[in-house]
């Protein structure tokens, strides 16, 4: 264990960022062409190792219904504009036009809207009628009040995401969400987090969970460390989630758990990374915000940004950069790592010789921080 001492009452475990580190080449070289890049969680397939995080700047029911077509697993915030209001376009037009300084206090009044059961239904069923697996996202919080209406709207997938989710959440007020109970009683696969440690991964696990996520924040629009002190480094994380794999693979007798790095994967750098360290897929949020099809309109924020009484997180300008197809695609006509996402992936495995994603999480990684300013 590589811990460093901070001062003579305290000492700390050295983490990583995807900036500290980096993939090594191999001998061996491949065709891009030759490289796969899909995945399959429970008993659906995708062709992309992405999925689109269930947030309003991110997804509407039009853009996953795109982001679908093209071969990756898009998730349907059930929490947000979409199912609190029949229309909400213009809501999200002025979210777009908003003085930063008056974002986050506007941005609560909209969100106090109360949620429409009606309309969930309407949306997955939007998003099924068009052929693409459907998929929302409610947080724990949520679970037990709308879980429901979400598996009788008939969703393929059942995420339950927050800033932090546990096993074993304690309350002295109310009975707390039990996990495995949940899990175990739902007929549909439940992928649930956020997650940051190999404990907390490993419990998340055994709750019967197809996936996990892993990310505490880390996201562009998330102020977790200035607002709470709170930060998990993300190659850290998904490596310390990917052993937590490794070994419940081995405890349960052969039940593979789905790593998805949720958190701080901004470009097509970062996807690269993630894989690397042990994730078998990628949740977007920002690195998709910034297609010219997405509803933040070049903004971007979490439900985090407009909490009711502790925001941690804020609306981010990221710009409408290209389309979604060329953010996914290309062809690439800037040098950032915000387009052609796919193809950086496909060159990144090829370059080091791999042609599947599950071989990649065993290529060689060197802590290497690179300072990018």
């Amino acid at each position: 264990m590589n811990e460093i001492e901070i001062g003579r009452g305290k000492r700390a475990r050295r983490a990583y960022s995807f900036d500290d580190v980096a993939v090594v080449p191999s001998r061996r070289t491949r065709d891009p062409e030759e490289v796969s890049v899909g995945w399959q969680i429970d008993a659906y397939h995708f062709d992309l190792p992405v999925i689109a995080a269930p947030m309003d700047s991110v997804m509407s029911p039009e853009t996953a219904i795109a982001f679908g077509g093209h071969g990756g697993l898009p998730v349907l915030d059930l929490e947000g504009l979409w199912t609190r209001y029949e229309d909400p376009a213009p809501l999200l037009a002025e979210i777009a036009t908003l003085e930063p300084a008056l974002a986050t206090a506007r941005m609560q009044e909209i969100y106090q809207a109360d949620i429409v059961p009606e309309l969930i239904v309407e949306r997955l069923r939007t998003i099924r009628e068009a052929g693409v697996t459907v998929a929302g996202a409610l947080t724990p919080q949520r679970t037990q009040q709308l879980w429901k209406t979400v598996v009788d709207a008939g969703v393929d997938l059942f995420v339950i995401r927050g800033t932090t989710v546990s096993a074993e959440h304690v309350s002295s007020r109310a009975e707390p969400l039990n996990l495995k109970r949940f899990i175990y009683e739902l007929d549909v696969p439940v992928i649930v987090g956020g997650a940051a440690s190999y404990s907390a991964a490993l419990h998340l696990m055994r709750t019967g969970a197809a996936g996990v996520l892993v990310g505490f924040g880390g996201g562009a629009a998330h102020t977790t460390r200035r607002t709470l002190g709170i930060h998990a480094p993300m190659a850290s994380a998904i490596a310390d989630v990917a052993a937590a794999r490794r070994d419940y693979l081995d405890e349960s007798g052969g039940r593979y758990v789905h790593v998805i790095a949720d958190g701080g994967v901004g470009t097509s750098g970062d996807i690269v990374k993630a894989v690397a360290c042990g994730a078998d897929a990628v949740m977007l949020g920002a690195a998709l915000a910034r297609a010219t099809e997405a509803p933040g309109r070049g903004f971007h924020w979490g439900p985090e940004a407009h909490h009711s009484e502790l925001p941690r997180g804020e609306r981010v300008e990221v710009g409408a950069v290209a389309s979604l197809e060329e953010v996914l695609f290309g062809p690439s006509k800037v040098a950032d790592g915000t387009t052609n996402l796919v193809g950086a992936l496909r060159r990144a495995m090829a370059t080091t010789g791999y042609t599947e994603l599950k071989d990649f999480q065993r290529v060689e990684v060197v802590v290497a921080p690179y300072d990018i300013d």
